[in-house]
This record gives structure tokens, sequence and C-alpha cells, in this order.
């Protein structure tokens, strides 16, 4: 399946959350994506991500120690194992990084909601988690933004020179 099919699956199973260990569920969701998706760029994404593409993998690693339990990740278990490409990195690192938000928002409305001391800081945990993988996404859309501004100021110059040579001759 595809990184923005998963990604909207995300999203729509964090919007349907009934309670706060659905939410919990879906914020290590979204970290499994992350790692999964950090790793196929790493290993097929644009050249210029790989080493930011690493570095979220691996984020996204730290974080999935979290809940272990099937019953936790919900009956269809880790989302991200379905994970076979990521044909559009721009759009499908846009799309992590809402979805990253959400979570966290969510994870928010959990902890301050909560009495239970481990929920909260499981909440804390996770929060921290998902703004780590988000500030890796959000430096990668940087990166590739850049990459697009360097590579139509290349074209604007050699339309310049093409103009500065006038016609050819013929």
């Amino acid at each position: 399946m595809d990184a923005e099919r998963l990604i909207a699956a995300g999203r729509r199973a964090l919007a349907e959350s009934q309670d706060a260990l659905d939410v919990v569920a879906e914020a290590w969701q979204a970290q499994a994506l992350a790692q999964a998706i950090g790793s196929q760029l790493a290993l097929c994404g644009p050249q210029e991500l790989r080493g930011e593409a690493r570095g979220l993998s691996e984020a996204g690693g730290r974080a999935g120690s979290g809940p272990a339990d099937s019953q936790l990740l919900g009956i269809g278990g880790l989302r991200a194992v379905r994970l076979a490409e990521v044909a559009d990195p721009r759009r499908a690192l846009t799309l992590l990084s809402t979805l990253l938000g959400e979570v966290g928002i969510a994870l928010v409305g959990v902890a301050c909601a909560t009495d239970e001391e481990g929920l909260y800081w499981q909440c804390i945990e996770a929060i921290d988690a998902a703004d780590e993988s988000n500030d890796r996404v959000r430096a990668m859309l940087r990166r590739l933004s850049l990459r697009e501004r360097e590579r139509e100021r290349d074209r604007d110059r050699d339309r310049e020179r093409e103009r500065a040579r006038g016609p050819s001759p013929g």
C-alpha cells in the first residue's frame, strides 16, 4: 500500500478513536508509519533526503518502544508493515506532518483529561516522540523546497544564457 493511503487510514482511525487507549494506540501507529516511511526514503528516496530519512527512521524506531500489545494496536496490527512505496515524497511527508500534528493534539487532550499517572506519562512520551518525528519531517520538506528553488534558478539561468546567445544561425 502506498504511504498516502496508510496516512489517510491513520488519520481516520485517530479521528474515530473512542477512548484514551485508542488515541495512544494511534500515536504509536503513527510513529511506526514515520519509521517505515523514513526507512523507505532512506533506501529509495531522493538522494538529498536519504540522511534525514535515516534520522526519521531512527526517531520513529526509538519511539516504537511503546506498546507492543496487539490489543492496544488494534485488531489489524501495525499498519506500517503494509507500506510498499512512497510514490510522492513531498505529498507523503506533508500528510505525515499533518498526522503527527493531529496525534500530538489528541495526546495533549488525553494527558490533560486523565487522572491515571501511567497513562499521563505514556502520553507525554508519545507527544515527545511525535514532535521529534515531525521536526525531522519538516526538515525534509524544507530540503525538498530548497532543491526545487535551486532547480528553478538553474532553469532560469539556462534560459537567460540561451536568450543572450541569440537565435541560432541557420
